[in-house]
């Protein structure tokens, strides 16, 4: 066993442990996952083995270094201001680092977790109220009547619509986007999403009479941009290196960025470089199903603008929409349904290849 401790605050579904074997033991009824992990997290090793998403490629293992998590934990609670006894949620998979991260959370400052199955409303049987809780937006989409046993929501593993960001401004909730990877051990920003009433949050760190677009960097980090106009990262806490990223960002301030899209993503249509996820903003006030816009090959443009809708077909008016010429979509697909990774991403590339 290794000599990290477990803060003496902290409960996992309930229960107190007096050793990590016993914890470990314990485990094995609430998840396969999790016990797993346990056990990886608390042997000597001081590395831990982390698969990513898969979202824009394939699904790859990495070394995090074990103390690196634990800076992250720290950061997170310092950030929210979330001490020992926090009553916590864990509902998405041990198996990837934003699950593995909640645990790790309440064993360094002491959470009270509860770890349930990774459902798309994992609150729908619950009687418990929560201080903190993470979730990918198809939870949150499917769980907004029973969001108010929530305190304080990070939402990650996708961008959250301008549909569901205009229904979040009704919750009682404070959700918060996050910006991070597997590589920066989770988040290492945060936007504010909903109008929720004044915190200390909000007064000290974010000083906005509006949710903004612009993400607040967490402590100890700094950022600039390559050539490409990508992010790089320098978090010396969570990472031995930069982190290099492919998305393209405009740095607002030393503690402030605005992400505009994937560079990778980035479709160019007559000489006009168009960033899928701005246009995907605008649509999403039309569209209520999950849909994605692409480049598709084109003698003309060299790549024209698609859009992949999944489900029924419906009939679309774009006039309303702020999207230039170049903008609106030259052809429109439906597909039954998408190709998602195991954390419910959407694989554009292979999902295109239905329509091809």
């Amino acid at each position: 066993m290794s000599n990290f401790n477990m803060h003496p605050s902290f409960r996992l579904n309930g229960e107190h442990f007096e050793s990590q074997l016993e914890l470990i033991s314990f485990s094995e009824d609430v998840s396969e996952d999790l016990f797993w992990f346990l056990q990886e997290w608390f042997s000597d090793s001081e590395t831990l083995i982390v698969k990513t998403s898969g979202s824009t490629g394939t699904p790859k293992l990495i070394a995090i270094q074990k103390e690196y998590m634990r800076n992250s934990a720290k950061a997170t609670g310092a950030f929210f201001e979330l001490g020992a006894e926090t009553k916590a949620l864990c509902c998405l998979s041990t198996e990837y680092i934003a699950g593995k991260m909640m645990v790790v959370r309440a064993l360094e400052l002491g959470w009270h977790l509860d770890v349930v199955e990774p459902i798309s409303n994992p609150l729908e049987d619950s009687f418990e109220t929560y201080d903190f809780c993470a979730m990918v937006p198809m939870q949150v989409k499917a769980s907004l009547w029973d969001l108010q046993l929530v305190k304080k929501l990070i939402i990650g593993g996708g961008v959250v619509s301008v549909g569901l960001q205009e229904q979040l401004q009704q919750v009682s909730t404070e959700c918060f986007a996050t910006y991070g990877m597997t590589e920066t051990v989770t988040h290492i920003a945060v936007k504010k999403l909903n109008l929720v009433s004044s915190s200390a949050i909000e007064d000290t760190k974010y000083r906005i009479g509006k949710w903004t677009s612009n993400y607040k960097l967490l402590p100890d980090i700094t950022i600039s941009q390559d050539e490409r106009d990508c992010l790089v990262i320098n978090a010396p806490l969570l990472s031995d290196e930069k982190v290099i990223t492919n998305d393209i960002v405009k740095i607002h301030s030393e503690t402030e960025f605005e992400w505009l899209g994937r560079f990778d993503n980035v479709i160019n249509s007559g000489g006009v470089k168009l960033h899928p996820e701005q246009i995907e903003r605008e649509l999403s006030k039309i569209i209520s199903q999950r849909f994605f816009v692409a480049g598709k090959s084109d003698e003309t443009l060299g790549e024209k603008l698609i859009l992949v809708i999944e489900g029924e077909e419906i009939s679309l008016n774009f006039s309303s929409l702020e999207l230039s010429k170049y903008e609106v979509p030259k052809e429109v697909f439906f597909v039954k349904q998408f190709v998602l990774t195991e954390t419910q991403k959407i694989q554009r590339q292979k999902t295109i290849n239905l329509i091809n």
